[in-house]
């Protein structure tokens, strides 16, 4: 029984759900969710952190700052309260109500970016909000999990060994793609591995990750709406586009077996599925890297009136069990939810308070 000290110092590795009897295929899916953070990032999060401490670029008076639509930004919350640091997580109207209010209590900032740019939509905004706060005031340090190596070498030091270990006969590894720092810790380490293993990066229709147009995402966590830096596709064997619709009924037909899993993991683990159904797979042994839990998306992906709203009426198909629905559009919870969601400037510090206002 591990005792522990500081939260960012416990995190499950070793399990895995045999996914067979849900989806039909030989596929364990790796559940990265069992930590305080409750995602895969805390991994990468701990990673940038403590290299930027090393460097001396972080030092007690810095106050990190991040752009993260929703997982990344709790990791850093955490690894932030627990070594005193103080953070401002700078995320879009998209993320999950739940992840910026869980943000919140771990006493980060919040600061909502509403307005697209031109080219790089959210992200673009995001990012272009950060540069110009950095540039006022020096206590602000971006890690930039899209441009930081140790984003990728946190996963080559942990994430792929694991998996190694308890897979030495691995032939196939379905990984979501949004930074590419997990997709790239993994293929890197299987590229130098003693058999060859098939990688198979998971994106989001939508997303211009690899290419192709731009459209509609509103599940946070995979995609990107610009190519990622880190991203090096020699390393990558293939790229399978899930639509978002099928995340939703893979998050429902795993829920119906008792596996409440966030949309990422929904969207890989589709992604995988759909895969294996086109080859043969009776032979291979697969697995599935599930990044987080679904407790942060019973206001999204879990709620009756938020799928109706965005996919319409029959986003879950006849065989899947309809969502449960705890709130009518006009009911109290729904007032509620409206009355917290943070808008641009809403709870946030004064400075960057003021450089929002001074930029419109």
């Amino acid at each position: 029984m591990p005792v522990i000290s500081v939260p960012y110092a416990f995190n499950e590795e070793e399990l895995y759900v045999d996914l067979r009897s849900i989806v039909g295929h030989s596929l364990y899916l790796k559940c990265e969710g069992f930590n305080f953070a409750g995602s895969i990032k805390l991994k990468a999060a701990t990673e940038m952190v403590e290299t930027a401490e090393r460097d001396g670029v972080l030092t007690p008076k810095s106050i990190l700052v991040e752009s993260s639509s929703g997982n990344l930004g709790v990791a850093l919350s955490m690894i932030a309260a627990s070594k005193g640091y103080r953070f401002l997580c700078v995320t879009d109207a998209r993320g999950n109500l739940s992840t910026r209010l869980m943000m919140e209590a771990l006493g980060s900032q919040v600061h909502v970016i509403a307005d697209q740019e031109a080219n790089g939509g959210f992200l673009g905004a995001r990012i272009e909000y950060i540069r110009a706060l950095c540039a006022s005031d020096d206590r602000y340090v971006w890690l930039s999990q899209y441009t930081n190596p140790s984003n990728w070498k946190a996963h080559y030091r942990t994430t792929a060994p694991e998996i190694a270990r308890q897979f030495p006969r691995l032939d196939v590894l379905f990984v979501g793609a949004g930074t590419t720092g997990t997709l790239m810790g993994c293929a890197r380490y299987f590229r130098e591995w003693h058999r060859p293993v098939r990688i198979i990066a998971v994106d989001s229709v939508g997303s211009v990750s690899f290419g192709g147009s731009p459209g509609r995402r509103m599940i946070p966590g995979l995609g990107m709406s610009m190519r990622p830096p880190l991203l090096d596709e020699s390393y990558v064997d293939e790229v399978i586009r899930v639509e978002e619709a099928d995340t939703i009924r893979t998050c429902h037909r795993l829920a119906r077996r008792g596996f409440l899993l966030g949309g990422s993991t929904g969207t890989v683990v589709s992604g995988a599925t759909d895969w294996l159904a086109r080859h043969d797979a009776r032979e291979l042994t697969a697995v599935a890297i599930g990044p987080d839990l679904g407790e942060r998306y019973l206001d999204t992906i879990y709620h009756t009136n938020w799928l109706q709203d965005i996919y319409g009426e029959d986003v879950l198909n006849s065989r899947e069990v309809p969502a449960g629905s705890w709130a009518d559009a006009d009911a109290p919870v729904a007032r509620w939810r409206r009355r917290l969601d943070l808008q641009p400037g809403d709870r946030n510090g004064d400075q960057h308070h003021q450089l929002q206002d001074r930029k419109t």
